[in-house]
């Protein structure tokens, strides 16, 4: 593990430039930060409602470490990732103790970030999607830090990937109390990038289809639809 490097990456880098490793630090850092808030929660808050449609916080984790650890197991066959593989592995938590939910999910945070940095960047956007993940939970606890905090500056670079491989429009985002412009996206012949101007949480929210209710936000050339990078 020597070899990683324990800094946010510069977010205007080349984003044609593969950091196998930063999954691993997305991962590693939302670990430290998610799973004691988890631990010291109360079971019944698991039974509350997030944003994700129909599930439960102890489902999106349910889901969560199912996706992570099956990365580390190499159980990716086909259609691993689909919403009906994804129902089918919360059901099969459904009985589980939430304990070892979070102890699953612990070890895929652990365990999943060296397997990604070895494949060929398929996998990246999983970590991202868990940091989403962690962001649903907080926002349904009504915790701070949700689709922001301290892992933002890891993730962002993560969702510039993410949304030239979905190949949505060329978008740039001027972000709140962050210094230059961070550009998603892909070009696309005649059309003019599309302007965001607002916070980096409500940015992410735009990307993922999260719910946009109290946000703030300019967007201009481009719909809200034609950002989602998750469907």
């Amino acid at each position: 593990m020597d070899t990683i490097v324990e800094t946010a990456p510069d977010t205007a880098a080349d984003p044609d430039v593969r950091d196998p490793w930063l999954p691993d630090l997305l991962l590693r850092t939302e670990r430290d930060a998610l799973i004691p808030l988890l631990r010291r929660t109360p079971e019944a808050a698991y039974g509350l409602r997030t944003a994700c449609p129909g599930w439960t916080v102890r489902e999106v984790l349910a889901h969560c470490a199912a996706a992570l650890v099956r990365i580390v197991e190499d159980r990716l066959e086909e259609g691993v990732f689909l919403p009906a593989a994804n129902a089918a592995d919360v059901a099969e938590r459904a009985h589980w103790p939430v304990g070892r939910i979070v102890d699953e999910l612990e070890r895929g945070f652990s365990e999943a970030g060296p397997v990604i940095a070895a494949g060929d960047g398929r996998l990246d956007t999983v970590a991202l999607g868990e940091w989403i993940h962690a962001g649903d939970v907080r926002e349904a606890w009504g915790e701070p830090g949700a689709y922001a905090g301290d892992s933002l500056a890891l993730a962002l670079p993560l969702l510039r990937t993410a949304s030239r491989r979905r190949e949505t429009p060329r978008l740039i985002a001027e972000l709140g109390g962050r210094t230059g412009a961070l550009e998603l996206g892909n070009e696309v012949d005649g059309r003019p990038p599309a302007r965001f101007s607002g916070d980096a949480a409500t940015l992410i929210r735009i990307y993922s289809g999260r719910p946009l209710v109290a946000t703030r936000y300019e967007l201009a050339g481009a719909t809200e639809a034609e950002l989602l990078v998750y469907r």
